[in-house]
């Protein structure tokens, strides 16, 4: 399977944690900010990333414990100039805002203000 057909896939078959992380970084919702989901990468997907910032965001599971391919993939990333920030399925789930604080202070945020709150979605038909 190619990345791009790859990276859909991933993106129909989001974790709770990246549903409500990307629930939260979708649309410039984290302080105006752009972030992509699922997107390909030189040979990898990542979960997010923010070009601008070089900044990767990674949700990981229990597969990721200790795995030897996440490091020789962290390492390829940061050699192509991107930060990796990586958090624990169950961080995100419970610690939301503690992840989301520790993503906005990485993509330049000032540590002294908190991340701004999500937008909340139109109704439809209402813009």
């Amino acid at each position: 399977m190619d990345q791009k057909h790859f990276a859909r896939q991933l993106r129909r078959n989001m974790t709770d944690a990246e549903k409500l992380l990307w629930r939260h970084l979708r649309g410039h919702r984290l302080a105006g900010q752009k972030f992509r989901r699922q997107q390909p990468l030189g040979g990898y997907v990542v979960d997010f990333v923010h070009f601008g910032a070089r900044l990767i965001v990674e949700a990981d599971g229990g597969q990721h414990n200790a795995s030897a391919g996440d490091v020789q993939r962290d390492q390829w990333l940061r050699r192509q100039g991107f930060r990796v920030l990586r958090f624990w399925n169950n961080e995100i789930l419970l610690n939301t805002e503690e992840v989301l604080a520790v993503i906005f202070e990485a993509v330049g945020g000032s540590s002294v203000s908190s991340p701004s709150p999500p937008a909340p979605l139109p109704r439809r038909g209402e813009g």
